[in-house]
C-alpha cells in the first residue's frame, strides 16, 4: 500500500506523457499548451504540500490523506473527461493539489512508526519505486494510448486513486502521536515552519536534500536535448540510456539500504557528501574537457543518479528527525524545497543550453557541491557501528 502511495505523483507525470500529443491534438492546442498540463502539475505538487504536512500534524495521518486521494480521484476523472485544454490545465493543477498529500503525508507515516535508522533503510526501499516509475510508467502508457486513447489513462489513475482511498481507509492505522497533536494545536503552520528552521541541522538536512534532488532535475532537464539532439541517440537508444540511469538510481539506494545494516545513516551520509564532492570536481572537469564525449556524459550522468539514490534516504530520515513532533511540518518543507529546487536546477539547465553537455554538467556540479556543503555542516558525534 505505501508504495502505491508513493507511486501516485510519478504516475500520474510518466503513465501520460506518451498521450501528450494525441490529446493537443484532439483539442487543437499547441505543443506548449499540452506541455503546461506537465508544469502545472510540477507547481500542484510543490505548492499542495505546505498545506498537507501541518494539517496532518493537527488532524492526523489518515483523515488528511483520504481527503486528498479524494481530491486526487476526483481530479483525475475530470481530466478524463475534460471538453478543453483550459479545463484539462485546471483539472491537473487540482490533481496534483491532492496527490501530493500522499507524498508527504507517507514520510510522516514512516517517520512516526521508525527510528532514524529504519527510516532510512524504509526510505531506500520505496525508492524502487521513484526508479521504476520512469522506465515503466511509459513503456504501459504508451500501450494504454495505442489501445484505448489518452483518457482511459485517467480514467485508470482515478480508480487507481479509489483504490488507495478504500486500502488507506481498511488498512492504514494513525501513526500521529499524541504529542504531536498537542504542539500543532497550539501553533499555527507558519509559527511551525519557523521553529523548523530555526534548527540548525534541519536547515542542513534541507539545503541537502533539495540540492541533492536538483542534480536529478537539472540531468532530466537536459537528457533529451543532450542526448538525442546533440549526440543523435535514437528513441530506442535513449530510452536504453534513460533506463540505465534509473537503474543507477535504484542500485544506488538499495546499496545504500544494505550499508545500512552496518553503518549509522549520519555517518554514511557523512562519506557519501564527500563522494558527492569528488564527484562535483569530476563533473566540472567534464564539462571543460570532456562534453563533447557521449561515453564522458552518459557516465556522469549515471554516477550522478547513483549517488542520489544512495543519499536521498539518508537525508529525508536525517530530517525528519531532527524535531519529530513536527513530521507532517518537517515532510512539507522537504517536499517543497525539493521541488522548487528542482525546478530551478531545470530551468536553469535548460536556459544555459548551448548544444553542447557543459550547461548541464556546470549545473549539476553546483547542485552536487552545495549538498555536499550542507552534508559537512551536520553535527556527527556517534559512532559509525550500528
Amino acid at each position: 500500500m505505501l508504495a502505491g502511495l508513493m507511486a501516485v505523483a510519478p504516475l500520474s507525470i510518466d503513465l501520460y506523457l506518451p498521450g501528450l500529443d494525441h490529446m493537443a491534438a484532439e483539442f487543437d492546442a499547441s505543443a506548449e499548451a499540452a506541455q503546461a498540463t506537465v508544469a502545472i502539475y510540477l507547481a500542484g505538487l510543490a505548492f499542495g504540500q505546505f498545506a498537507y504536512g501541518p494539517a496532518s500534524d493537527r488532524l492526523g495521518r489518515r483523515p488528511v490523506l483520504i481527503l486528498g486521494l479524494a481530491v486526487y480521484t476526483a481530479a483525475s476523472l475530470a481530466c478524463a473527461l475534460a471538453p478543453a485544454i483550459g479545463v484539462m490545465i485546471g483539472a491537473r493543477f487540482a490533481q496534483a493539489l491532492g496527490g501530493c498529500a500522499c507524498m508527504v503525508i507517507i514520510r510522516a507515516v514512516i517517520r512516526d512508526c521508525f527510528d532514524h535508522q529504519e527510516a532510512a533503510r524504509f526510505f531506500s526501499l520505496l525508492a524502487l519505486v521513484a526508479g521504476a516509475a520512469p522506465v515503466l510508467g511509459p513503456l504501459f502508457g504508451g500501450f494504454l494510448v495505442a489501445a484505448s486513447g489518452w483518457r482511459i489513462v485517467f480514467f485508470l489513475l482515478s480508480a487507481f486513486g479509489a483504490g488507495l482511498a478504500l486500502a488507506v481507509f481498511l488498512m492504514l492505522p494513525e501513526t500521529r502521536s499524541e504529542a504531536t497533536r498537542s504542539r500543532a494545536r497550539s501553533e499555527n503552520p507558519f509559527k511551525a515552519y519557523a521553529a523548523l528552521l530555526k534548527i540548525p541541522g534541519f536547515r542542513s538536512y534541507l539545503v541537502a536534500t533539495g540540492m541533492n534532488l536538483a542534480a536529478m532535475f537539472a540531468y532530466i532537464a537536459a537528457s533529451s536535448p543532450v542526448l538525442s539532439g546533440l549526440f543523435a541517440l535514437t528513441p530506442i537508444e535513449f530510452g536504453f540510456a534513460f533506463a540505465a540511469n534509473a537503474a543507477g538510481l535504484v542500485a544506488g539506494s538499495q546499496i545504500n539500504r544494505i550499508l545500512l545494516k552496518h553503518r549509522r545513516a549520519d555517518w554514511l551520509l557523512k562519506k557519501m557528501g564527500l563522494a558527492g564532492a569528488v564527484l562535483a570536481g569530476v563533473l566540472c572537469m567534464a564539462s571543460l574537457f570532456g562534453a563533447h564525449a557521449l561515453w564522458v556524459v552518459l557516465a556522469c550522468f549515471f554516477a550522478t543518479t547513483t549517488l542520489v539514490g544512495m543519499i536521498q534516504g539518508n537525508v529525508t530520515a536525517g530530517a525528519l528527525s531532527v524535531d519529530p513532533e513536527r513530521a507532517g511540518s518537517a515532510s512539507a518543507l522537504l517536499g517543497g524545497a525539493s521541488f522548487f529546487c528542482g525546478t530551478a536546477a531545470a530551468f536553469a539547465s535548460g536556459a544555459l543550453f548551448d548544444n553542447t553537455a557543459r550547461p548541464a554538467l556546470l549545473v549539476m556540479t553546483a547542485c552536487l557541491a552545495i549538498s555536499a556543503g550542507a552534508v559537512f555542516l551536520l553535527k556527527n558525534n556517534r559512532p559509525g557501528v550500528v
